[in-house]
C-alpha cells in the first residue's frame, strides 16, 4: 500500500546523490534567508514599489551582501549533529548555545538577528533545563522559529517509520517551540520535503498529504485539535489563493502557507524565492522556508550562480553538507 511505499522508497539512495541533496537544500535555504535579510519588516507594499530581484547588501540589519541570519545559523547547528554516529540532541543543543554565545555558525562573525522564544529557550538549555521542556510550549509562542531550521532533518528521519519520523520531530522542534502547532507545521513541512527527495511532483506531494496527514493524526488527541490550523493546507488548492490572503509574518502556520503556496505558484528556484521575499514582512524566514523546498525540488544547478558567489561561507556550508551527507548515510 501508499504507506509501505513511503518507507521502502528511500532505503538504496547512494552517498553521491544524498550529497547533492543536502547541498541542494543548505544552499536553498541560505540563499533564501540572504535574499530577504536586507528587507526584513518592510511591508508588502513597499516591495511591490521596490521588488528585490537580486543578492544586495544594507537594508534592516545593514548587513554586507549575501549574509544570512539567525534561520540559516540553527538550520547548520542542526546539519552538524547529523555529521557525528549516534545523533546527538544534546549536541544540537549545545550548537544552539554556542551560536548565541559564541557567534558559532553565524555568517560573518556575528548574531544580529534572534527570535524572543528561540532566545528564551536557548537560556532554558543553558541553564541546564531538561531539553524537553526546553522549547516554549504555550499558544502564543509559535513563531516559525523551529520550521525555519528543520529541514536537514528530514535526512535522519527518510527511512523511519511514520510515528518515528513524528517523535524525532516533535524532539527537535521542541528544543526551541514546544506547542503541537509548531510540531505540527514542522512535520508537514518536513514530509513535503521527504517527498520531494523521492522525485514526487510537488502537486501529487501536495494532495497526498492532503489524504495522509489527518488520518495520521486521528487517533493523536493532542495534535488532532491543532489539526484546524492546516485547514487551508489540507482542504483547500492553497495554489488558487490570491496573493492578498497569503500572509508573511511570523506565525509558523503562516509562513508555512507562504512557502508551500510559493512553491506552488512557480516553477523554478529564483522565482519561488523571490515571490517569497517580496510577500514583506518576515522576510528572511520566508524566503528560508521556501528556499529549502525548491533547493530540493529544483537542485543546487537551479540556484543563480551569483546568488551563490555572493553567500557568505559558501565553501563552509558545501563542506557541511558533504560530511552530513556522509553522517546521514552511515546512520
Amino acid at each position: 500500500g501508499l504507506f509501505s511505499y513511503h518507507i521502502n522508497c528511500m532505503k538504496n539512495i547512494q552517498v553521491t546523490e544524498l550529497t547533492a541533496y543536502v547541498k541542494s537544500a543548505l544552499l536553498g535555504v541560505a540563499v533564501g534567508d540572504a535574499l530577504g535579510v536586507p528587507v526584513e519588516f518592510t511591508t508588502r507594499d513597499q516591495r511591490k514599489l521596490l521588488p528585490v530581484k537580486e543578492m544586495k547588501g544594507n537594508g534592516t540589519h545593514y548587513q554586507v551582501k549575501g549574509t544570512w541570519s539567525d534561520d540559516s545559523s540553527l538550520t547548520f547547528c542542526l546539519a552538524e549533529g547529523f555529521c557525528n554516529h549516534p545523533f546527538d540532541l544534546r549536541q544540537v543543543a549545545d550548537n544552539f548555545v554556542r551560536w548565541r554565545r559564541e557567534n558559532y555558525w553565524t555568517a560573518r562573525g556575528s548574531v544580529f538577528d534572534i527570535g524572543n522564544t528561540t532566545k528564551r529557550a536557548i537560556q532554558n538549555i543553558q541553564f541546564g533545563k531538561d531539553l524537553e521542556h526546553c522549547g516554549l510550549n504555550h499558544e502564543k509562542s509559535n513563531g516559525n522559529g523551529a520550521l525555519m531550521r528543520i529541514l536537514p532533518l528530514v535526512f535522519y528521519t527518510r527511512n523511519m517509520s511514520m510515528d518515528n519520523r513524528f517523535l524525532w520531530t516533535k524532539r527537535v522542534a521542541s528544543l526551541t517551540h514546544g506547542h503541537g502547532i509548531s510540531v505540527l507545521c514542522c512535520f508537514y513541512y518536513l514530509e513535503f520535503a521527504r517527498q520531494l527527495i523521492e522525485g514526487r511532483s510537488k502537486v501529487e506531494i501536495y494532495k497526498d498529504l492532503q489524504g495522509y496527514i489527518p488520518s495520521f493524526f486521528r487517533d493523536k488527541a493532542a495534535i488532532n485539535q491543532a489539526l484546524t490550523v492546516l485547514n487551508r493546507l489540507l482542504t483547500e488548492d492553497i495554489s488558487s489563493i490570491e496573493e492578498k490572503k497569503i500572509y508573511s509574518g511570523g506565525y509558523v502556520v503562516h509562513t508555512l502557507e507562504a512557502s508551500i503556496w510559493c512553491l506552488l505558484t512557480t516553477d523554478n528556484y529564483a522565482d519561488s524565492v523571490l515571490n517569497a521575499v517580496n510577500l514583506g514582512w518576515d522576510t528572511d524566514t520566508t524566503g528560508a522556508v521556501t528556499g529549502g523546498l525548491a533547493g530540493l525540488l529544483y537542485g543546487e544547478a537551479s540556484i543563480p550562480t551569483p546568488w551563490l558567489a555572493d553567500l557568505a561561507q559558501l565553501d563552509g556550508i558545501i563542506d557541511l553538507a558533504e560530511r552530513m551527507a556522509q553522517g546521514v548515510h552511515n546512520a
